[in-house]
């Protein structure tokens, strides 16, 4: 367990990424983070109150704290993930919310309505394994 949680917060990879691959991973962090978190999660924060009782329960835990945990997720860690803020860590959650989406949400429907949410899952697996680049708060935070 404790290897896991070294390389989730490892610096080593960070300080290693090359230039191009640090703007590679920028751009993709903001590209992601932002629309998640304004495209999805902002509207599901605004209307909470409003869709608490009837949203979605995959794990069946109560349709309001499926809200709150999706709302985490989508709008608060995307936008650790766009300052590359303990990004390792934010995007499980994220690449969680998106797995569910595509094959529990949306088992039954058409490739199509699953596409998007495979599209954020291989993004943020990606990102997972990648690390965030040295643009990012955790490169900051790896230098000193």
């Amino acid at each position: 367990m404790k290897s896991v949680i070294d390389w989730l917060l490892s610096r080593k990879q960070i300080t290693n990424t090359s230039v191009a691959g640090s703007v590679s991973l920028l751009i993709l962090r903001v590209c992601i983070g932002l629309t998640m978190a304004f495209g999805h999660g902002w509207g599901k924060l605004t209307t909470f109150s409003e869709r608490a009782s009837s949203f979605s329960d995959p794990l069946g835990i109560g349709s309001q704290l499926s809200l709150s945990l999706t709302v985490s997720a989508e709008f608060f860690c995307s936008l650790a993930l766009i300052l590359g803020l303990l990004t390792r860590g934010v995007v499980i959650p994220l690449a969680f919310t998106m797995l569910m989406a595509a094959l529990v949400i949306h088992s039954d429907d058409p490739f199509g309505k699953k596409e998007l949410a495979l599209m954020y899952l291989a993004s943020y697996t990606a990102i997972l394994i990648a690390g965030p680049g040295r643009y990012s708060m955790d490169g900051l935070l790896g230098k000193k």
